[in-house]
């Protein structure tokens, strides 16, 4: 009886350590979607074994030529690559387990994120996680009374330098100075810098933390310089070009190792792959890598820098942009 009962347990770990974690997609206007799959299905990277991108839904933005223009080319990548499109969240959410929540179009989100909130299941919501700090605020809110597993994040944060200044191995980080592109167009129906000044952002927050201040911002036509002050007293600095793909700048440590180059030289982009792992990561455990609070505070942290543009420069707080946006 025992070995019987051993031979049953052993069959049934053995069948839970091969079963298919099944991941579905909303939204096929962006880029991130065919990547996703492709590293999943085609690539089969091991660091996302057990996972398949199974189901899609293909909206998505229906105004935003940028995103529109995509669909006819996408949809038939998906199918080739084993991806069954569906014609409803509602049909998505009862043919997968996990979901990658990747709708380009911010204004879809909070509307998209609810639905699967409700069913239970974690999600992965890219970047941006809103089109404005509002709905951002909003989604927060909905996290907190469905009790959800979500996080959000640009793949910025998951480079080697951001990753290792966040575990500590610089020691403690005195300053950052970065430089990224934004907006590549600017859109009426989005935040300034939500479309994708959130590369800048996010990366400066993940290297020197939580805690953004005070922010100043000053514009011209082809750069903005964004100057912030941590509660603590810290100070980082990002550079937006208008004109560039450019993603580049420095780490200054509290302590360098080396006084004759104290700098450590931020790389940027390094693909989707960190990301992805990240991803499924959670998709495992369902510990978010990035808090919903830290998220909410980046998001704050662009409100701010919008404000303090239109008013010349003027400092503004990210309490002051949270206030701004809650109706508070």
């Amino acid at each position: 009886m025992k070995k019987t009962a051993l031979a049953a347990v052993a069959a049934l770990i053995g069948i839970a350590s091969f079963a298919e974690t099944k991941v579905g997609i909303i939204g096929l206007d962006t880029s991130h979607a065919i990547a996703f799959t492709k590293i999943m299905n085609v690539d089969k990277d091991p660091g996302v074994a057990g996972f398949r991108m199974v189901a899609a839904y293909q909206w998505g933005s229906r105004d935003i030529i940028s995103s529109t223009n995509r669909y006819p080319k996408y949809i038939p990548q998906m199918k080739e690559m084993g991806v069954e499109i569906v014609p409803s969240i509602a049909e998505l959410l009862e043919k997968v387990d996990v979901v990658c929540l990747e709708t380009n179009d911010g204004r879809e989100h909070l509307k998209q994120a609810e639905q699967v909130f409700k069913a239970g299941k974690r999600v992965f919501i890219d970047k941006p996680i809103a089109h404005n700090l509002t709905d951002a605020l909003k989604i927060y809110e909905l996290g907190k009374k469905y009790n959800a597993q979500y996080f959000s994040s640009s793949a910025l944060r998951f480079s080697d330098v951001a990753v290792a200044a966040r575990a500590g191995e610089y020691g403690k980080i005195r300053g950052a100075a970065l430089i990224s592109p934004s907006p590549m167009e600017e859109q009426g129906t989005h935040n300034y810098y939500t479309w994708y000044g959130i590369h800048g952002f996010e990366p400066l927050v993940a290297i020197m933390g939580m805690g953004v201040d005070k922010v100043s911002c000053f514009r011209n036509d082809t750069d903005d310089v964004i100057n912030a002050t941590w509660k603590d007293g810290r100070m980082g600095e990002l550079r937006l070009q208008r004109k560039s793909w450019v993603y580049s700048g420095y780490v200054l440590p509290e302590m360098p190792k080396d006084r004759k180059n104290p700098v450590i030289i931020f790389g940027g982009y390094q693909g989707y792959q960190p990301l992805l792992r990240e991803i499924i990561k959670f998709f495992k455990t369902g510990v978010p890598p990035v808090s919903p609070e830290e998220t909410l505070e980046i998001f704050a942290f662009m409100e701010a820098a919008e404000m303090s543009a239109k008013r010349g420069g003027t400092p503004v707080t990210t309490a002051e942009a949270i206030a701004a946006c809650s109706g508070r």
